[in-house]
């Protein structure tokens, strides 16, 4: 449900503490609930975690959002929209505070051309997404909303930390009345 990448952010900590690096990489705070990126805007940087919790998720033209993924400590943001030098696709919003290192996209872009460490996570940290999104989908379909809301509850018990119900529900892909419904018969 939350996902990390230890070894992401061990390797780019690593980049951080070289001297040399200091122009391309720098640690940002982003207070709860701030942006990290929006949808349909240019960035120019490619952001890892380094500490709290985002969600990442969609806002579709009926208003409603979809949160795709809770993202932690290693987990990149940006590097699609760096790759495909594309317009933000999503949004990524602090649920905690978050410090971010946040790499320039020529840095990066330079490291994906460069360095095959750099490379090999990066794909790794591809396949997994493909990864848990196939295995979320099939969850999706084939247990119950309550089930689905248990392990959200574990969730947040085990971050310490509250979701709104609006991000319960989002991420669930219901609505806030049918969560207060699971909710209720939960109790």
């Amino acid at each position: 449900m939350l996902r990390t990448n230890l070894s992401f952010l061990s390797y780019i900590e690593s980049l951080f503490d070289n001297p040399q690096n200091r122009q391309h990489i720098a640690l940002e705070v982003f207070p709860r609930k701030a942006a990290i990126l929006s949808k349909g805007s240019v960035t120019k940087k490619v952001f890892f975690v380094k500490s709290g919790v985002t969600k990442c998720f969609l806002s579709e033209e009926n208003g409603k959002d979809y949160i795709v993924e809770f993202l932690g400590e290693g987990e990149i943001v940006g590097e699609i929209e760096a790759i495909k030098d594309s317009v933000c696709l999503c949004n990524i919003e602090a649920i905690t505070e978050v410090h971010a290192y946040a790499l320039t996209v020529s840095y990066f872009n330079a490291l994906l051309e460069q360095n095959q460490k750099f490379n090999r996570l990066l794909l790794e940290e591809m396949a997994e997404r493909i990864i848990n999104t196939s295995s979320r989908s099939s969850a999706q379909q084939l247990y119950t909303m309550e089930q689905g809301l248990k392990k959200l509850l574990e969730f947040q018990s085990g971050q310490k930390t509250a979701l709104s119900k609006e991000d319960m529900a989002s991420y669930l892909g219901i609505t806030v009345r049918s969560l207060n419904r699971a909710l209720k018969s939960l109790q």
